[in-house]
């Protein structure tokens, strides 16, 4: 089993496509895969491993770091893993050799040029597309490519001359249609040269252009009558419908380029690079950079670009970035922002990662260190509810009655964005006599905060009054008469959209409905009105059962006490065996209370 806790290690890694990197206890690289979803393919190897191989067993063994890059797709993945086995050789790997890579599509550089697929790379100046993670894929896509354009397959040198002399003749291959003949002059290179450019933009991922052309030549079928050529180029629509752009990792036409991507948080930011070289991405890594001052992310990822660099001895003359930035000594460099493209799409991978890599490593913070979540969520609730200090303290009022009968009121205290219990109190409101929330709002407060001031506490930083702003206006009331109005903040919620109201203010503030700063006082709501129904029950429950054993004749008020401390409810009382009762009460009582009863 390996020597790291591998179960808190998946619970970071995403179910998305990508790539995963194993190192040892020496941190070195030992082995790289990709997956289609990259924590169930790393888990496999911890969960089965009495299934796996001896070999796989040790690698498993070995492993003392995860790393992982996520992508777009499953074939990406297979792109990525390819390029970094070759940069990297780990010693788990099968080796690639140079001459069984992924292959290429080529348009070679000639009159009238062939379309077909390679493994080797030539730079004579033809046009290289891919390289294809699946020789399956790409051989549809060539295929699909012939089916679509009859193009000639031979390797003669079909020069304006050679054909001018008639130095060669048709084949089988314009017997059977694949090809219009240019050998013997039966195409012109500019008609070839159109279906020429088609392939180019289906490769390059530009179908529509393709399909709208198309759509055209069957509109014009159509007015002329000729629908056997309408069929014919939809057929070709068609085909095209069902085929699929390239890899956007990957692109012949980015030669060498670093990507850069930064994510900030507080005290902390991550950047994130990719070395691309020969249009394919060879190199990834992220990492993180502790804020000494409060240095915006335009001069840290100043820092960072160089250190890169250096690390991965990059010579590149381009730097693709999220942001404009600027860097003195080398004013050979090129900074590139792209705004659409195969660039932007390299600096999207690029965003993807360092947002993950940045949420993952600040959840783990916030696991070990459970203090910076507190500071966090309390400066995020400063921030939303424009508090001039840390809202440390909070407390929350609510009420509780049932038509008017047995009203309290609770107060619930949440210390650090958590509750503290023990610091909860209720009242038995003493001052209202019927139905009146804002009365019974006003006294609660009023006796909670004389109470602290008499006692020489410290007063919270925020309450928070469960109601809109008729509750709101009397808890200010009382905190006014004890001159404490200005010293905090008060805020009142209504329940039936969530608003929260200031005093004074006439319109009220919609927090964002998936805000930790809703949740928290949601949460102080719920706890105040909890806390409130359950002694307002208890007071009821109690009142009920002091008042309905008083009628009794024969028991008294200190009898009904010793009831009440021993069976707590009615209901116990009528269930308890006349044995039980004589514990508290005298025969005399026992026999009045059985009659009662069941009278």
């Amino acid at each position: 089993m390996s020597v790291f806790d591998y179960k808190e290690e998946l619970k970071k890694i995403p179910h998305k496509p990508g790539v995963y990197q194993y190192f040892d206890k020496n941190n070195e690289l030992i082995y790289v895969g990709k997956a289609k979803d990259l924590r169930n393919r790393v888990g496999s190897y911890f969960i089965n491993e009495h299934q796996l191989n001896s070999k796989t067993r040790v690698l498993v063994r070995k492993i003392n770091r995860i790393a992982f890059t996520i992508v777009d797709t499953e074939i990406d993945a297979w792109l990525l893993e390819n390029n970094l086995i070759k940069k990297h050789k780990p010693r788990y790997n099968v080796m690639l050799k140079d001459d069984k890579t992924y292959p290429w599509i080529v348009i070679k550089n000639e009159h009238f040029p062939r379309v077909f697929w390679t493994r080797k790379y030539i730079r004579d100046g033809s046009r290289y597309y891919g390289p294809y993670a699946s020789v399956g894929m790409m051989h549809i896509i060539l295929d699909m490519i012939r089916e679509l354009f009859p193009l000639r397959t031979c390797n003669l040198n079909l020069s304006p001359e050679n054909i001018a002399k008639g130095k060669y003749k048709i084949c089988l291959e314009y017997q059977i249609g694949n090809c219009k003949g240019p050998c013997e002059g039966y195409q012109s290179e500019e008609d070839y040269d159109q279906n020429l450019a088609d392939i180019k933009n289906i490769l390059n991922g530009k179908i529509a252009v393709v399909t709208n052309r198309l759509k055209m030549q069957i509109n014009d079928a159509v007015t002329a009558l000729d629908f056997e050529a309408a069929h014919k180029v939809k057929t070709k629509l068609e085909k095209l419908s069902n085929y699929q752009s390239k890899s956007t990792v990957v692109s012949s036409s980015i030669t060498n380029v670093d990507v850069f991507n930064i994510a900030s948080e507080d005290n902390y930011a991550f950047v994130n690079y990719l070395k691309v070289a020969h249009g394919v991405v060879i190199q990834t890594q992220t990492l993180e950079m502790k804020k000494r001052l409060d240095e915006s992310e335009e001069e840290l990822l100043t820092l960072a670009i160089p250190e890169f660099r250096e690390r991965f001895k990059s010579t590149s003359k381009e730097i693709i970035v999220p942001f404009d930035i600027h860097i003195e000594g080398d004013i050979a460099l090129k900074f590139t922002v792209p705004k659409a493209g195969e660039k932007k799409n390299l600096l999207e991978l690029s965003r993807k990662n360092v947002a993950y890599f940045k949420k993952e490593r600040m959840l783990q913070y916030e696991k070990l260190n459970p203090e910076v979540k507190t500071e966090r969520i309390l400066k995020q609730m400063q921030k939303d509810l424009r508090l001039n200090v840390l809202p440390r303290h909070i407390e929350c009022f609510d009420n509780s009655n049932i038509q008017g009968s047995f009203p309290v009121s609770a107060v619930v205290v949440f210390k650090d964005a958590k509750p503290a219990k023990k610091d909860y109190r209720h009242f038995n409101v003493k001052t209202v006599v019927g139905p009146n929330d804002f009365a019974t709002m006003e006294e609660a407060v009023f006796r909670r905060y004389r109470r602290l001031l008499d006692e020489d506490q410290q007063l919270p930083q925020l309450i928070v009054i469960d109601g809109g702003k008729g509750q709101l206006g009397a808890a200010v009331k009382s905190l006014k008469l004890l001159g404490i109005a200005n010293k905090v903040t008060i805020i009142g919620i209504a329940k039936r959209l969530e608003e929260i109201y200031y005093p004074g203010d006439q319109y009220p503030l919609y927090l964002d409905k998936k805000s930790e700063t809703l949740k928290i006082i949601q949460h102080l709501r719920d706890e105040a009105h909890r806390f409130g129904i359950t002694f307002h029950r208890n007071q009821r429950s109690k009142k009920t059962f002091v008042s309905e054993l008083e009628r009794i004749p024969g028991i008294g008020k200190t009898s009904v006490e010793k009831l009440l401390k021993a069976f707590k409810s009615a209901k116990r009382v009528k269930e308890a065996s006349d044995e039980e009762l004589s514990t508290v009460l005298t025969r005399k009582q026992v026999i009045a209370l059985r009659e009662y009863f069941h009278a």
